[in-house]
């Protein structure tokens, strides 16, 4: 069955063409985002929610989205958005944060000269019949100090527009390297130092806890005494309180902002001061900008529910298509190592170990992070997928460690998990083969080779003789029909495993018998998911 998708806002045509010329069946209903109770009576029959700003993804929402796998927002901000909530619902959420980086920077750079200029005073003056040519008097751009805070994707382009315009560039960005910063022809600089240099300041960074009321009353204080701010990033960065006083107070010249912290912004301490230039959040509203980010979600949906391609997730580690190709087999292996980890531990875990090595270190290992988190936390919850698998072991204290090796072996490469608990530790590894199949290699440190399957027995005994008859045997009085058989064992007299791929799942009579033989350590039926 074709994957299915809701459009609940305003999507150009050519979007919705793009769901539909990939085989995906998508309803266009624009104004259904704006109606929460219509949304969640609807929403559970959709794989995939594409949006834009009006709609609200809420916890009620998403309780009743019980087949939703993805939501891409077409834009940048996901504020609408309950990313807690759809990570721990398993829900991928993905923006589309390069579709409108040119129009949100030239609209800083535009709102940078109209308050240094005081364009729309002076229009509104002109408009009125006035002629106050000597009230308006601005300043050049040429030769100012421009401090950017946030020097990223839209960050870095309006430097290089204000390069452009022959201003001294300094940025502070605790992401930027010297070495990124001297290509761009920029300085980086701490906080402080930017606060007391800039002639001009302009916010590029998400708001998160730790950019929140970045320019605070204590930091806006430290600023340059006739410094123009300018705010086109998102509300909440700036304390408009403390500005709206600098700026009658004349420390602060003038402010441009294109966000605000209650939006939408019916009043705010900004508003009706001189010289501050204010918009409805215009940053991404061009024609151009609405067009591409309407085209990049739908391409990056329509990749993620087809081929498994996760691009600008917020609560995933992406996964390109290319990656997806080649990655999709050690995807599935580290969900089996998972899983045969999972199902055979009992007890809480306290520590996950992930050793990766040859080709399988030099790969996307978030990504497999995630797959052997999901496969172990099954376990717990059959429901819980590579989106809400880390939030499921963070909740639970399980600590996450990977380690990287090159090829050290037979193997080009594999992989080796480890789960710890108080009473163990328990390891199990496997790797790909040429054919594209997931293979267990070692288990407890003893070597195998074991093809996976959907129904499988493992078991544990001393290495004594007629481990292999009472096995077949059971089995095939039992109707139970095997279709590989591995054993393996430390050493000669020492322990012993078997692997039992079987066609079908093994009856808990069969179980007992095999336990009441007295012959084995453990007996464990376990399951995979092989398609």
């Amino acid at each position: 069955m074709a994957p299915k998708v809701l459009i609940s806002d305003k999507l150009s045509d050519a979007a919705v063409q793009i769901f539909k010329d990939r085989g995906i069946d998508v309803d266009f209903l624009p104004d259904v985002g704006k109606d929460k109770e219509k949304l969640a009576q609807i929403i559970g029959q959709y794989d995939g929610l594409a949006i834009r700003s009006a709609t609200r993804v809420t916890p009620t929402i998403l309780e009743n989205a019980t087949n939703l796998k993805v939501i891409g927002r077409a834009g940048i901000g996901t504020d609408n958005i309950d990313k807690e909530a759809a990570s721990k619902k398993g829900v991928i959420v993905m923006n589309t944060p390069f579709g409108n980086m040119i129009t949100t920077a030239e609209h800083a750079i535009a709102m940078m000269f109209a308050v240094a200029r005081q364009i729309p005073e002076a229009s509104a003056s002109t408009h009125a019949g006035k002629w106050e040519k000597s009230k308006f008097m601005g300043v050049e751009l040429t030769n100012k100090t421009l401090g950017v805070i946030g020097a990223g994707n839209i960050g870095g382009i309006v430097c290089d527009r204000a390069r452009g315009l022959k201003m001294k560039v300094i940025a502070y960005d605790p992401f930027l390297s010297e070495e990124k910063a001297n290509k761009m022809g920029i300085e980086k600089v701490e906080l402080d130092d930017l606060l007391s240099r800039a002639d001009f300041i302009t916010l590029h960074v998400p708001f998160t806890p730790a950019t929140a009321n970045i320019l605070s009353a204590e930091n806006l204080a430290k600023t340059k005494k006739g410094v123009r701010i300018i705010n086109c990033a998102r509300g909440g960065l700036v304390d408009e309180e403390a500005l709206a006083e600098l700026l009658k107070s004349g420390h602060v010249a003038g402010a441009a902002f294109d966000v605000f912290s209650v939006e939408p912004a019916k009043e705010n301490p900004l508003f009706g001061l001189p010289n501050v230039v204010c918009t409805p959040h215009l940053g991404a509203a061009t024609t151009e900008a609405q067009e591409n980010v309407a085209l990049q979600v739908a391409d990056q949906m329509a990749n993620y529910l087809l081929t498994g391609a996760v691009e600008n997730a917020l609560n995933m580690p992406s996964v390109t298509a290319e990656e997806a190709k080649i990655m999709g087999p050690w995807i599935k292996l580290a969900d089996h190592l998972g899983a045969f980890a999972g199902q055979l531990t009992d007890e809480p875990i306290k520590a996950i170990n992930i050793l990766y090595d040859g080709v399988a270190s030099k790969m996307n290992l978030d990504a497999l992070n995630c797959s052997v988190i999901a496969g172990i936390m099954k376990r717990v919850n059959p429901d819980v997928n590579m989106v809400s698998a880390p939030v499921v072991a963070k909740e639970r204290g399980i600590q996450i460690s990977t380690t990287n090796q090159d090829k050290s072996g037979t193997f080009d490469g594999y992989v080796k998990v480890t789960v710890v608990t108080d009473k163990r530790e328990r390891s199990v590894a496997g790797t790909v083969f040429s054919d594209g199949k997931p293979r267990f290699i070692q288990i407890k440190g003893i070597n195998i080779d074991a093809e996976v399957g959907a129904h499988m027995l493992y078991t544990t005994n001393e290495d004594v003789p007629g481990i292999i008859g009472t096995l077949g045997q059971t089995m095939g009085e039992n109707g139970v029909n095997i279709a590989n058989f591995t054993l393996g064992r430390s050493d000669r007299g020492g322990e012993a495993i078997a692997l039992l791929y079987v066609d079908d799942v093994v009856p808990g009579p069969v179980i007992d018998k095999l336990c009441q033989t007295g012959m084995f350590r453990q007996v464990k039926p376990l399951q995979f998911e092989v398609a």
